[in-house]
């Protein structure tokens, strides 16, 4: 009988302290920063990858305070900004259950920082490539950072597998299984950059001579331009590592410079380490990301 009266003395306290709470939260002031940055997610949430201009439209935050809200948010991780465009979004880290697209945002993510470091170093600028279907896609890049001007290409740019830098160090360092489904994927294409999965002998020839060389780079005949549209010659050439995370490959990095500046060989063996160095890099970083 004890228990029960004490039980029912606890219930009844509790629902009194749970009114006395209630009425106090009513009377609480709120806090004005913790209002901000919950608009400023609310926001994101209905308009991802948002500008500084466009999170003002939408939160009616002055921007210095929007400045400063948005700072303390990419600082917890919440709120991630990138270096491409400049254009903020949700942080992947929240999700527990990531969709392909947040898997490539976190990859971008742990890239973002290292990159920079690398353009600060060598000036000349890099992409961060993923695979996405039948082509690779830039997910993150520093060629607005770089002091080089160089072709400007937006987040979501598409890039052809077997003549790409990107495409074939993916291609050449991923387990045996995934390449040949990619290759099967494009063998029965009829885009002229596609061509080369009908030659496997050659290909496998090129994909060998990527692995002993340590980086790919360009085919001679590619000049650039969209996956699938036409060539658009951008004055450019290209090496590329893969990011290697254990037995599988999550991505690839390049780095860009204008032709007449160098050979291959010569930027390689000038640059190819730092590029090396920054793929691990990244590969730990979202190692690390993901324990936490």
């Amino acid at each position: 009988m004890k228990i029960h009266v004490r039980s029912a003395m606890w219930n009844a306290t509790f629902r009194i302290e749970e009114c006395r709470v209630g009425k106090g939260m009513a009377n609480a002031p709120i806090i004005k920063s913790l209002e901000r940055g919950l608009r400023v997610l609310q926001a994101l949430q209905m308009q991802p990858d948002s500008s500084l201009h466009e999170l003002h439209t939408l939160t009616r935050i002055s921007k210095p305070s929007l400045l400063r809200v948005l700072h303390t948010l990419a600082e917890s991780g919440v709120v991630t900004r990138r270096l491409a465009d400049g254009r903020y979004r949700i942080g992947s880290n929240l999700s527990h259950a990531p969709s392909r697209r947040e898997h490539r945002d976190r990859i971008a993510e742990a890239a973002a920082p290292v990159l920079e470091r690398l353009c600060q170093r060598a000036s000349w600028p890099s992409d961060l490539m993923v695979p996405a279907g039948d082509h690779m896609e830039i997910r993150e890049t520093t060629r607005t950072r770089s002091p080089f001007l160089l072709q400007q290409e937006r987040i979501g740019w598409r890039v052809n597998w077997l003549l790409t830098g990107v495409g074939r160090a993916y291609l050449a360092f991923s387990p045996t299984k995934e390449r040949h489904r990619i290759v099967k994927l494009l063998s029965s294409s009829l885009k002229p950059e596609d061509r080369l999965a009908r030659e496997p002998e050659r290909l496998s020839a090129i994909l060998a001579e990527t692995r002993a060389r340590g980086y790919g780079t360009r085919d001679p005949i590619h000049v650039g331009g969209h996956y699938g549209g036409p060539p658009h010659a951008d004055g450019l050439l290209s090496i590329a590592v893969p990011l290697r995370d254990g037995g599988r490959v999550i991505g690839a990095i390049n780095m860009l410079w204008l032709r007449p500046a160098f050979t291959v060989e010569a930027f390689a063996s000038r640059y190819l380490p730092d590029l090396q160095a920054a793929a691990v890099e990244i590969v730990g970083s979202l190692r690390s990301r993901s324990r936490r």
